[in-house]
């Protein structure tokens, strides 16, 4: 038997040996386990009790995109002389899925098997709140905590003002200030990730590399300088597991330009819940939130407690949490079509869908 103390700092617990035990006893295959740490154009790293070793995938056959190892998958290692072969991933219990880039709606797992995922907004530049709460919902759909780090105190103007907003639209997620130049904060976000896996998430410029060097204690990852337009440089060409100084991992990420949702599932709502929580008080169960009497949403926009901002902010995000809806589910597709029939836009809708695009963008 094979002696998994050494892949314990990794993440490695009684939950996942018994995971373990039940997916090798299926297979023909003799195997250890080991956790990816990198992909790399169909071959992967997996950390095992002997250190880092290069593998081959192959899963077996009818196996679906979703299902190839990402990083921080829990894997059965096939040890060969020809060179190790992955031949199972263990189930997940947590993962980052966004939307493939362009307009193709099929799933791209970032990272999987998490306890946090960290969204890093730096404080050198006026924050873009639609874009963190865009970032909040892929986090909360994942199934893991999220927090949110404002990095780069040393170059803000006002911290504790852009804090406050950040946490206006961040309810129930904790916000945290850090510097990875002068250690401010470190410590405090070093606790709140020690022994568990956290997926760092965040446009390009907003210092990842940096802070993943400062928790990690040494340097792990090469740095760059922020361009000059403001956006980031990508210094992370591909998300890989690092150990952390005060135990746990963390999965370093490209930085993203743009996040596409897939899931359908509660991000939306865990996101926004102030939002949902005055859709629930309107008069009516079908409210527009355009001019019926009783809405409660229009009556917070004029009443100011609830920000313009937030509420387009939401409503963007719902059309395409509908749209992946729509997609899966023949309920969701038929009360779209209701819908648009009473707009008269069923024919525009329906084109767009031939082309692979959202009906809902820009509607």
């Amino acid at each position: 038997m094979t002696d998994t103390t050494d892949l314990v700092p990794l993440g490695w617990d009684d939950a996942w040996a018994a995971a373990y035990r039940e997916t090798k006893g299926a297979t023909p295959f003799a195997l250890e386990p080991g956790r990816v740490g990198r992909v790399d154009r169909g071959r992967v790293t997996v950390h095992t009790t002997a250190g880092p070793v290069p593998a081959l995938v192959r899963l077996p056959a009818g196996s679906d995109l979703e299902d190839q190892p990402t990083t921080g998958d829990w894997v059965g290692l096939e040890r060969r002389d020809d060179g190790d072969v992955v031949r199972v991933v263990l189930p997940r219990r947590s993962s980052i899925v966004r939307k493939a880039a362009g307009e193709r709606s099929d799933a791209q797992v970032m990272a999987a098997n998490l306890d946090h995922v960290l969204v890093a907004v730096p404080f050198e530049t006026r924050v873009n709140l639609s874009t963190i709460e865009r970032y909040l919902v892929v986090a909360w759909e994942s199934g893991a905590q999220p927090l949110v780090v404002l990095t780069k105190t040393d170059l803000a103007f006002d911290p504790d003002a852009t804090r406050a907003e950040v946490e206006a639209a961040a309810p129930g997620v904790g916000v945290l200030a850090v510097s990875a130049e002068t250690g401010e904060g470190v410590d405090e976000l070093a606790a709140v990730l020690a022994g568990g896996t956290t997926a760092l998430v965040g446009q390009s410029g907003a210092g990842k590399s940096t802070l993943v060097n400062a928790l990690a204690g040494e340097p792990v990852q090469a740095v760059s300088d922020t361009r000059q337009d403001g956006k980031g440089r990508h210094t992370t060409t591909a998300r890989e597991l690092v150990p952390l100084a005060d135990g746990g991992v963390l999965i370093d990420t490209p930085g993203l330009r743009s996040i596409g949702l897939h899931d359908d599932g509660e991000g939306v709502a865990l996101t926004f819940p102030d939002v949902e929580e005055l859709i629930g008080s309107c008069r009516f169960s079908d409210c527009g939130h355009v001019s019926e009497p009783g809405c409660a949403v229009r009556a917070a926009l004029e009443e100011g407690d609830l920000d313009e901002r937030r509420w387009h902010s939401w409503q963007k995000l719902q059309r395409e949490a509908e749209w992946i809806a729509m997609r899966t589910d023949p309920a969701a597709r038929s009360a779209a079509r209701r819908r648009w029939a009473a707009t008269g836009k069923v024919g525009k809708a329906q084109a767009a869908i031939k082309r692979g695009q959202d009906p809902f963008a820009r509607s």
